[in-house]
């Protein structure tokens, strides 16, 4: 078996889908949001479950999509534990071993590139991230990076692995698939033949430009690619250039409904609302459904028909991502849209829980259980 490889051009990423053929339960390794809609497809494509979204590390070159998966497939995420990444369902550290079907992925510390970065083995694969690329390694000079960490990684850790195990690195950048430990160990340019003092001396001297997205990428990935912080909300809205009206908090959209100037659009699903609650007099209209997960046929026909000439949408799903699309998509139809940040039941807090960290219910704005 060989994973599905997947790529992202923008930043040369490369997305990796793993599954048991039995079970069809699957994990995916560095998703991009970029490319969300296009994983969402080939996970029906395959008819596969999936279960686990996993990190290489915290990226600094493109966002994450793991979170916005989690909301949608009801995947847990796991993250390495020195990445400082917040909420993931899972801190992983060296030796853990995640299950998918009857298969299994064992984590690797393999840091230097960062702090936390971790590379995963699945029969005779290594999954590297930053840390390997084809003839080449990940930088070391931000986000605690470490050459002679990483000399220590290549050399003890993956070099360790049977020559025969396949690499596949978090990027290429030049149309390259895949490696092996045996050509990396016997002609990677950075590392092979080099003593550590030659090794630490090459990546001293790079002198690389700082990653074009740096700022946007780390603060986004260490929440799991999660737009909104919800220990950071104001009553106050904002104004996206991204297609919608814009974000806005519980409290403000509550008033708007009272006061007569919105309608509020329940975009979770029936399931959703009846075994976490439901707002009394919101209009419930699903974005997506089940099975699977799929688009709504009728949700735009349902919110022209919810929403009044001269009045708002303000849409509520379980934590503010679904309900941004959904916004989108009702803007699209000329009704002016606002998302609601924070969903219904708020941000996961460190143990992943929800209902805890903000949004409408735990604000003690209306709501009724069952």
């Amino acid at each position: 078996m060989q994973p599905i490889q997947l790529f992202e051009p923008a930043s040369s990423t490369y997305t990796y889908l793993l599954f048991d053929e039995v079970s069809r339960e699957a994990l995916i390794i560095d998703p991009v949001d970029a490319m969300l809609e296009r994983d969402l497809a080939v996970l029906r494509q395959y008819g596969l479950t999936l279960r686990w979204t996993i990190e290489t590390h915290a990226h600094a070159d493109h966002i994450t999509s793991a979170g916005q998966l989690a909301e949608l497939t009801a995947a847990r995420t796991a993250v390495p534990a020195n990445c400082g990444i917040h909420g993931a369902a899972v801190q992983l550290n060296d030796g853990a071993v995640l299950n998918f079907g009857n298969e299994t992925l064992l984590a690797r510390h393999t840091p230097g590139h960062t702090a936390g970065s971790m590379s995963f083995v699945w029969r005779g694969n290594v999954f590297t991230g930053d840390t390997l690329l084809i003839n080449g390694c990940g930088r070391t000079d931000f986000q605690s990076g470490s050459a002679l960490a990483l000399y220590q990684s290549l050399t003890h850790v993956l070099f360790a692995l049977p020559d025969e195990t396949l690499v596949w690195p978090g990027h290429d950048y030049n149309g390259k698939t895949h490696s092996s430990i045996a050509a990396e160990k016997a002609g990677n340019a950075r590392i092979a033949g080099k003593t550590q003092a030659e090794f630490v001396a090459i990546m001293d001297g790079l002198q690389l430009p700082a990653p074009k997205r740096l700022n946007e990428a780390v603060p986004a990935n260490l929440r799991s690619g999660l737009r909104h912080d919800a220990q950071d909300v104001s009553a106050t809205q904002s104004r996206p250039a991204d297609g919608y009206a814009g974000d806005i908090s519980p409290q403000l959209a509550f008033d708007w409904v009272q006061a007569g100037e919105a309608v509020l659009i329940d975009i979770r699903t029936d399931a959703e609302r009846e075994w976490v609650g439901f707002v009394p007099g919101a209009v419930s209209l699903a974005w997506k459904k089940w099975p699977g997960m799929v688009l709504n046929s009728e949700f735009e026909a349902g919110i022209k028909a919810a929403v009044p000439a001269g009045k708002k949408a303000v849409l509520l799903c379980r934590s503010g991502v679904r309900s941004i699309a959904a916004a989108k998509c009702a803007n699209g139809l000329g009704i002016e849209a606002y998302n609601i940040l924070q969903g219904f039941e708020g941000d996961p807090d460190e143990n992943a829980h929800r209902g805890r960290t903000g949004g409408w219910r735990m604000l003690g704005l209306p709501w009724r259980q069952g």
